[in-house]
């Protein structure tokens, strides 16, 4: 059995181990925390979100955002200061234009062809994830909104995906506890929610079933390859281990171009900060006034899912402000408006905020494979989708890993 070493035991360093597992891969993750899912796989929207495949390339997309700039409530917020890393993932951002309806419908197809496969593990492997599918209804407010979204609806239908638009009538059919006036619709049946945490939880014991070693607590000093190897080095209560590998696959979220740069490889990801808030739902009021399908609204970029019986998940928001971390009252503020707004009969008494860093490229697709040593494979930078894609790009991570191990086998026999 050949040693994999997985960088990250987020969503999809979980899905990664699992997949290569399954396929008869001795696998060991390496994760600084004492579990999995802690950082951007803890807290987010919990879409499972094929009708949110709209990559964001799009000139309209660029001028809201300078115009949103000066407000610090804004959904899309730039740090001004400059920085070479900064500067240089917006130029392959605006590069990357071109490819907006490419891109889009290529993301749609890849989110069609995860759903099968994350829902048949959760099935297999009996994981309680607080699934539900009810569909994604997309809201908007005015006429300029619904046309886009019309326009987007036939890029995501190249890819596969099926939504369809809904008037307001039919939006307070498919979700009446929603409040307010709105121009129309569309609604993705197929699409669903569920909490992240607990899925990449479960499938984590899942994977230690299947054989894969989770190294908790062990925070990755060094790395390194050659032509035949890899090598990890991780720090264990202060103590430095070093471990050799047949190969290693990076899955460490915004710290995976630290780690590429180790291993000779270029991966431009830039950590965008993403909130959402937890609304406990205390009482029988709240869980009757708060949706069970789950929402996007165009205009404040915020998503929703409701997660079991007794919380409410709001989420979104970009914040390009490198590495920080902070939770500003300023940025929660605007989701507990919305909610106030939106299901004014749920009670914002109680609500749990929380920030976390999603690895994105500029061009808003994950890279997945091998890098330029034939040892080194990689699966991150999937953005704000990172749980509607992992399934997939986990899959064909390990169809890479496999295709590396056929070609190897082939040079041998031919040798020999």
């Amino acid at each position: 059995m050949q040693r994999i070493a997985v960088i990250g035991g987020g969503i999809t360093g979980i899905t990664s181990a699992y997949a290569l597992a399954k396929r008869g891969y001795q696998v060991t993750v390496f994760e600084k925390h004492r579990y999995a899912a802690m950082e951007t796989s803890f807290a987010n929207g919990g879409q499972l979100s094929a009708s949110n495949a709209e990559v964001w390339n799009h000139w309209p997309t660029v001028i809201k955002g300078l115009r949103w700039m000066l407000r610090n409530d804004a959904p899309l917020l730039v740090n001004p200061r400059p920085s070479w890393h900064k500067l240089s993932w917006f130029g392959e951002f605006i590069a990357s234009i071109p490819r907006y309806s490419e891109n889009t419908t290529e993301t749609a197809r890849l989110a069609i062809a995860a759903r099968e496969h994350l829902f048949q593990w959760a099935k297999d492997e009996q994981i309680n994830f607080d699934l539900k599918q009810k569909g994604i209804l997309h809201i908007y407010r005015d006429k300029a909104g619904y046309d886009h979204a019309a326009k987007v609806s036939q890029l995501l239908s190249k890819g596969g995906l099926e939504r369809r638009a809904v008037t307001p009538d039919e939006m307070r059919a498919i979700e009446p506890t929603l409040a307010g006036n709105y121009y129309g619709g569309f609604f993705t049946e197929s699409d669903a929610t569920g909490d992240i945490h607990k899925f990449t939880h479960g499938l984590a014991q899942a994977a230690e079933r299947c054989g894969v070693t989770l190294k908790y607590g062990h925070s990755v000093q060094d790395i390194g390859a050659d032509q035949q190897h890899a090598w990890v080095t991780a720090e264990v209560d202060d103590e430095p281990v070093r471990e050799s590998f047949v190969s290693v696959v990076v899955c460490a979220g915004v710290s995976s171009r630290a780690l590429a740069a180790k291993l000779g490889d270029r991966v431009n990801i830039y950590p965008v900060k993403g909130y959402s808030i937890t609304v406990q739902l205390d009482d029988a009021a709240s869980q009757q006034a708060a949706p069970t399908v789950s929402l996007l609204d165009d205009e404040t970029k915020l998503v929703t899912s409701r997660l079991g019986n007794d919380r409410f998940r709001i989420a979104g928001t970009a914040e390009f402000n490198g590495f920080n971390r902070d939770i500003r009252d300023n940025r929660i503020r605007p989701l507990i408006r919305w909610v106030e707004e939106c299901f004014p009969g749920v009670s914002t008494r109680r609500v749990v905020p929380w920030a976390g860093l999603r690895p994105m490229l500029p061009n808003m697709l994950p890279k997945v494979g091998r890098g330029k040593l034939p040892t080194v494979f990689y699966n991150t930078g999937h953005g704000h989708l990172g749980w509607t894609l992992s399934a997939i790009t986990a899959e064909l991570l390990a169809d890479a890993v496999g295709d590396k191990n056929t070609r190897t086998q082939q040079a041998t026999q031919t040798l020999i």
